[in-house]
């Protein structure tokens, strides 16, 4: 009933949002800068990953402000005037960005080139609520505010074996955009790829020994990461966003002792004090896993995030 009350909400907000959008007119036909193509990504990972690849070639715009989770974004008129004004839109894709659509559509960007960062990558399946098996992606979901895909789990970027296939579709795609600047986007991209194989090795060399860790997650996030590296998310327990009842704590605790896990991982944006609670409950450890939606802007950040999730993941296996 609580998600069916927040999907109705958030349609009447981005019907809003859309009507407003349709309110611009012809903010589509305004002139655009010919000698420099204006790109919008709609995320943090891809606005990184798109930036990653232009360089300084290209305009690049950030849709959802870093830090907004893009599960629940509702559009903004700016947002609007954005996709009407650009040649081109990156997205993750696997429904990660639901109002996106919609949103252009109103715009009436005839010229739009869109780019799915996430094309040709086989995803893996999200589990229905409440459904349970043992193997590595099993779930154990509450009720609070689970996030279902039916294109798949969206969170690809977290691979840096993917990433460096999305990286590879951004490429492709700009330069079928902007021809001009095909060399500049190549030569880009086979750096910022080289540095994507670099941490997959170093995700392979430092984690080698904790093959099979298990482990509890509070957001399916991590079961791309999982798999590549032989790592198992036994179970996703989510929790609600406010007040955590001795109930929810008992949830953690039965799927803690049923799967045997070495420990909890939350995202960045988990209250401190609840997981610190939740922590002190259960006599497990709970680290901060990071999504890398949030953070600096910096290409470069990705590879810092990353590298953090390493080490979380050497301490919660030890």
């Amino acid at each position: 009933m609580l998600k069916t009350i927040r999907r109705i909400h958030c349609l009447f907000l981005g019907t809003a949002a859309l009507a407003t959008a349709v309110s611009l007119g012809s903010v589509s036909s305004v002139a655009q800068n010919q000698n420099e193509t204006k790109i919008v990504a709609t995320f943090l990972p891809i606005y990184m990953f798109t930036k990653g690849v232009t360089g300084e070639s290209a305009k690049v715009e950030l849709l959802i402000p870093a830090g907004a989770d893009p599960h629940d974004y509702q559009a903004t008129p700016e947002n609007a005037r954005s996709i009407a004004e650009a040649d081109v839109l990156v997205k993750n894709g696997l429904g990660l960005e639901e109002f996106l659509e919609k949103l252009v559509d109103a715009t009436g960007n005839s010229q739009l080139q869109e780019i799915d960062a996430s094309q040709n990558i086989e995803p893996l399946e999200e589990e229905d609520k409440d459904h349970d098996h043992h193997d590595d992606h099993d779930h154990h979901h509450g009720h609070h505010h689970g996030h279902h895909h039916e294109e798949g789990n969206p969170h690809v970027w977290l691979d840096p074996v993917l990433a460096q296939q999305q990286v590879k579709n951004i490429r492709d795609g700009l330069i079928q955009a902007d021809s001009n600047n095909e060399a500049t986007y190549r030569a880009n991209a086979d750096i910022y790829i080289r540095k994507l194989q670099e941490l997959h090795q170093e995700f392979q060399s430092r984690l080698s020994p904790f093959q099979g860790c298990k482990f509890i997650a509070f957001h399916d996030a991590y079961p791309y990461l999982a798999q590549r590296y032989n790592l198992q998310q036994m179970a996703v327990v989510e929790l609600p966003e406010d007040n955590i009842t001795p109930r929810d704590v008992q949830r953690v605790i039965k799927a803690a002792q049923e799967y045997q896990v070495k420990g909890l991982l939350a995202e960045t944006g988990f209250n401190d004090n609840r997981m610190q609670q939740i922590a002190k409950d259960i006599r497990l450890p709970v680290k901060k896993l990071d999504p890398v939606i949030s953070g600096s802007l910096d290409p470069e950040y990705y590879f810092t995030a990353m590298r953090n999730n390493i080490k979380t993941l050497e301490e919660i296996c030890q």
